[in-house]
């Protein structure tokens, strides 16, 4: 899989592909997701990532008020899928996610140029059952690609780079202007860090896709060798208004000035892609 935005602003109007459900595997019940860190991070920077994931399930106190759009409320799209899949059946409709073990490597004992294979080895450090493991790589390694996920081997996992250093002009847009398109002000990252705030979208978007599409048989538009999932059915978007190069109008933190659209753990706030939501069929946003 890869990141990007789309070129033209005529796709504004474009209407969301339909979505089908093929009858196979989808997450639920009690699922934990392991990080894995592969090279230097700061502990500021593990830590966006780490009360990002503790907020998917479990609403923090510190979080305005139940009205407030949240990390929890974004998650709820997910769920919806699993209660669709399973609406004929009795099997369990609920989706509970925590953070699970961290393993971190700073002496980059793969080297500083992953392949495939490596990042094998480094998503195995995590669980094998109800798991998704995911690799975060530091900004000064070298990976032919950004971001993916892999569902066919024996567990799950999704590997990220830094947004920042691998794919400034398109994978982090908003926080930096497109290489192509619409040539808007860049908005303020939520968290201060362009590259780490980068990889909340990414790995948002792909734990959608895991969520909703375990192994290839679940829930997407198009062939399954290049299928469409809940996490890129929406490129580009984060709000209502928004389209291709346009980010819309999100809120905005009166101190810092930077744009969000959920409140998570910790009084942290992110920036989340739109889901599509398949009972609605259109992409669904928190503000």
């Amino acid at each position: 899989m890869t990141c990007g935005i789309l070129s033209s602003e005529s796709d504004k109007t474009q209407e969301p592909l339909p979505f089908q459900y093929h009858n196979g595997s989808i997450l639920f019940e009690k699922i934990s997701i392991s990080l894995i860190w592969y090279g230097n991070f700061k502990p500021s920077q593990r830590a966006i990532v780490s009360d990002f994931i503790t907020s998917l399930t479990s609403p923090s106190s510190s979080e305005p008020n139940v009205d407030q759009p949240s990390v929890n409320t974004w998650c709820k799209t997910i769920k919806t899928y699993l209660r669709l899949a399973n609406s004929n059946s009795k099997k369990p409709s609920s989706l509970s996610v925590s953070l699970g073990a961290e393993f971190i490597d700073e002496t980059y004992y793969l080297g500083k140029t992953l392949t495939s294979k490596h990042i094998v080895r480094l998503a195995s450090k995590g669980g094998q059952k109800d798991a998704i493991n995911v690799v975060l790589i530091a900004a000064d390694i070298a990976d032919n690609k950004l971001r993916g996920n892999i569902k066919s081997s024996k567990f799950a996992y999704i590997w990220v780079g830094n947004s920042e250093t691998q794919c400034l002009g398109q994978c982090a847009w908003p926080f930096h202007q497109p290489i192509y398109g619409p040539q808007a002000q860049p908005l303020i990252a939520p968290n201060n860090d362009m590259g780490l705030d980068g990889v909340i979208i990414n790995l948002a978007g792909l734990l959608a896709g895991t969520a909703t599409n375990l192994f290839g048989n679940g829930y997407f538009q198009g062939p399954k060798e290049a299928p469409l999932e809940a996490g890129l059915a929406c490129p580009g978007t984060f709000g209502k208004g928004a389209y291709p190069g346009y980010a819309d109008d999100l809120l905005v933190d009166p101190t810092t000035g930077a744009s969000y659209n959920a409140h998570g753990g910790n009084g942290r706030k992110y920036l989340l892609p739109a889901l599509f939501d398949p009972s609605t069929s259109t992409c669904s946003t928190l503000v």
